[in-house]
């Protein structure tokens, strides 16, 4: 896992070559000028102690100090742009990814956000961060080497202190890497609980469980408590540390370098560049912050890997063949949701599938759908396997509507037509079968009133989502739940209304009301993951049990 981290992380990295480069050079300008400011000062301050004309050296100097600022000034630019672009990178590869598993990912909304927005930031850092520690590096060598040229003894002096700066930075990122990632882990599944509570408030707030719902969302606060207390105690031993050891190193030199002025080895503005080398020389001390943003983006780009290397079913490559939308299941089981179910439901008739929650209903119709392919047994449409059709082609004859539609496009008329090439007069003809049409045309700008500007019901949004799944004109419709929030009168009608408008067609309603089991042709009585019967209502209704999974659900 780390080294397809990695290997994200260099991807990442060449991904704007011409800014990369524009960085790289913006470092070499500032090591450079770093590099020579303390030559340029001693100079300087020689110049005048010695009473010298000490233009040329001040020029200089003020030259080297405004190359610095420009050349920060630069790289923050272009790290900016660097950071915003890989960021969008990757955060396209992960949606692209998520959208290709569907159904079939494993990953919680919240901790899917918690990846989208806070790991694909701290993986798009990393050519900074690489940039400023190689910079950082080669002003520590360079200034070394400067040094041992003024006066090889301070070289030696300052060398003694390099063993100690290398086993700080080493410590700190060992210890602070297993923290990063937990603390990573555990904000992804806080995340993913508060999505969840902030989707069923008002749930929350009828049952009266606010408290305990509290509890549940709050429950990993300890653990990511303790990782980042870990974090903080790893920097806080890091800071003093560097802090005790950087001035420590400038007295050993500065007293070396007295000895050296003693002696006539050294001119007064010679110790204050030695002063500057060792500053710079000290420098990937001062800069072990950045190692801990170096680990941050490993542990980022590793969580990004385990989504992007999550196996996608490869797209069918069959076309769709004609037929009455024949749906049929053999042996099919999904984890957690159907055991080795078998069934056949036949072209142009009305299925109804019923029984309590949890007994597999959404499985079972996202299985007939194809948007959930089985982990063992076999789906197919006429005849044809449903994972080898393409994806397009089974799209487009298979409609689906959801007991809590996701409305997308900039209108109404957009959200009704989303993902069909379905024109204007398809469209309305769609919201008249959905019941929905004269709540349209009383809007401010009738279809073309924006999306966002209308407040919709939750019965209101279920008939815009049945619209939308109408306007297709599918081969199969498969309606989920979609009429749970409309009353039984306007069910009846929406249900004549597509009768009407789609002779023919095979339609799959999961329902939890006796009165729309009735109207099925064949009624699908699911139980524990299983078909327990299948039958008209009529004879199912003999059944104490089949009786209880709708008097259950109206107590």
């Amino acid at each position: 896992m780390a080294g397809s981290a990695d290997r994200l992380l260099r991807t990442v990295i060449a991904l704007d070559r011409p800014r990369l480069i524009a960085l790289v050079l913006s470092a070499l300008a500032g090591t450079a000028s770093g590099l020579l400011l303390p030559g340029a000062l001693a100079a300087a301050v020689d110049a005048v102690v010695a009473g010298r004309p000490s233009f040329p050296e001040v020029s200089w100097l003020i030259v080297l100090g405004v190359t610095q600022i420009a050349v920060t000034l630069i790289g923050g630019i272009v790290t900016a742009r660097m950071t915003s672009s890989a960021t969008a990178w990757l955060r396209r590869r992960l949606a692209d990814r998520y959208l290709a598993l569907g159904t079939r990912s494993k990953f919680a909304d919240g901790d899917a956000i918690s990846r989208l927005t806070g790991d694909c930031t701290g993986a798009g850092l990393v050519a900074s961060v690489v940039v400023q520690l190689g910079s950082t590096t080669v002003i520590s060598v360079g200034s070394i080497v400067l040094l041992a040229s003024m006066d090889w003894r301070l070289a030696l002096v300052f060398l003694v202190s390099i063993p100690f700066g290398l086993m700080l930075a080493r410590t700190h990122l060992k210890n602070t890497a297993d923290d990063v990632l937990t603390y990573q882990e555990v904000s992804g599944e806080l995340a993913a609980r508060m999505v969840d509570a902030v989707a069923g408030l008002r749930t929350i707030a009828a049952s009266g469980t606010a408290d305990r719902e509290a509890e549940r969302v709050l429950r990993p606060l300890p653990k990511l408590s303790l990782a980042g207390r870990g974090m903080w105690r790893t920097q806080a031993r890091m800071v003093w540390r560097s802090g005790l050891l950087l001035p420590a190193v400038e007295l050993a030199v500065l007293a070396a370098a007295g000895f050296g002025v003693m002696e006539g080895r050294l001119t007064v503005g010679q110790v204050l560049a030695a002063l500057g080398y060792v500053a710079l020389g000290m420098g990937l001390v001062t800069q072990i912050p950045l190692l801990t943003t170096l680990s941050r983006a490993r542990s980022c780009a590793r969580r990004i890997n385990e989504v992007l290397d999550s196996p996608v079913p490869e797209p069918g490559d069959l076309g769709v063949v004609p037929g009455r939308g024949t749906l049929e299941l053999r042996g099919v089981t999904v984890d957690g949701a159907l055991r080795d179910v078998d069934l056949l439901v036949r072209g142009g008739r009305f299925t109804a599938v019923v029984g309590r929650s949890g007994s597999g209903k959404s499985a079972l119709v996202n299985v007939l759908g194809g948007l959930l392919t089985p982990d063992e047994g076999t789906a197919t449409l006429d005849g044809r396997p449903l994972e080898k059709l393409r994806p397009y082609e089974l799209r487009a004859v298979v409609g689906f509507a959801f007991e809590r539609p996701a409305l997308l496009g900039a209108t109404i008329g957009d959200a009704v037509g989303y993902g069909s090439w379905a024109g204007e007069a398809a469209v309305r003809g769609a919201c008249r079968s959905a019941q929905v049409d004269d709540l349209i045309v009383r809007l401010p700008d009738g279809y073309r009133t924006p999306l966002s500007e209308t407040p919709l019901s939750g019965g209101e949004a279920q008939r815009i989502g049945l619209a939308r799944a109408i306007a297709h004109a599918p081969r199969v419709l498969i309606l989920d739940d979609a009429t749970a929030s409309l009353d039984t009168v306007t069910e009846a009608a929406v249900e004549e209304a597509i009768e009407r408008t789609l002779p023919g067609r095979t339609r799959v309603v999961v329902t939890h009301r006796a009165a729309t089991a009735a109207r099925a042709d064949t009624v699908v009585w699911m139980e524990d993951g299983k078909v327990r019967a299948v039958g008209p209502h009529p004879e199912l209704w003999r059944k104490p049990a089949y009786q209880a999974v709708f008097t259950e659900g109206e107590q």
